[in-house]
């Protein structure tokens, strides 16, 4: 598998425009069970190109974006450059790089499933400050829900290189309890992502498992795509549909 660090560095600008965002509910969520307020500061590890911290920042937040991958900071630094309170920090899950007791939420949103979660637990209690939150955000694609997403989910499975040991739900509440290592909590918010064709294209090469336009598989790809767009879009929109899951607990 390539290094996890680099393997988005030719993603990037498809991770900015195509992936989804994240419902309102969840900084609801927050702020009424985790006691958010305009004055809290934020860590977000694996902070990509800014999507997840951008709720924050617009909340007001203090918001360290920790983020190892060079393309994607930069990304993040682009996206977001409206916000003052932004701090974008070269760093990993395991080495934030940030002070001891230095914030008071620290967050990973679509990126737990990189981590080694050991060492990341001591490392997000040392920047934690005292009855701090801890919370992994995860939107996880209804595989199910209708035919289209059933023939999308094939078109993954047939052409991606590590798509099985990639995803982000392979892991178990087993490892959850273990990484918090406290009872967590956890909300699930409905998500949906209306795309035309060259917003499914993208979303899909957004992802770091499937080929790249240099692959001989990219051609055969695109036109599975194409088949399964004309078949089930409407008005020139097809919906991808969400679970938004959010599991938590004070450290």
């Amino acid at each position: 598998m390539k290094n996890t660090v680099e393997r988005f560095s030719n993603r990037v600008e498809n991770y900015v425009k195509y992936r989804p965002d994240y419902p309102p509910e969840v900084l609801d969520l927050f702020r009424d069970e985790m006691n958010l307020h305009e004055d809290s500061i934020v860590a977000d590890v694996g902070a990509g190109t800014g999507i997840s911290a951008r709720m924050f920042l617009a909340n007001g937040n203090r918001v360290y974006a920790v983020e190892p991958n060079a393309a994607m900071r930069e990304a993040a630094q682009n996206y977001l450059k409206d916000f003052s309170q932004l701090e974008i920090v070269d760093g990993t899950a395991e080495n934030t790089n940030l002070p001891d007791d230095s914030v008071d939420f620290v967050i990973a949103a679509q990126a737990f499933h990189w981590f080694d979660w050991q060492k990341t637990n001591v490392e997000f209690k040392r920047i934690l400050r005292e009855n701090g939150y801890a919370a992994l955000i995860w939107n996880e694609r209804l595989l199910e829900a209708n035919d289209f997403l059933r023939e999308y989910e094939a078109i993954l499975k047939k052409f991606g290189t590590d798509y099985d040991q990639t995803r982000h739900d392979n892991i178990e509440e087993k490892v959850l309890r273990e990484f918090f290592r406290a009872e967590f909590r956890r909300k699930t918010f409905s998500n949906v992502q209306t795309v035309d064709f060259d917003g499914l294209k993208g979303r899909v090469l957004s992802s770091s498992y499937m080929p790249s336009e240099e692959s001989a598989n990219f051609d055969p790809m695109v036109n599975e795509l194409q088949r399964v767009f004309a078949k089930y879009a409407e008005n020139g929109k097809i919906q991808i549909l969400y679970d938004t899951n959010v599991f938590y607990t004070r450290f």
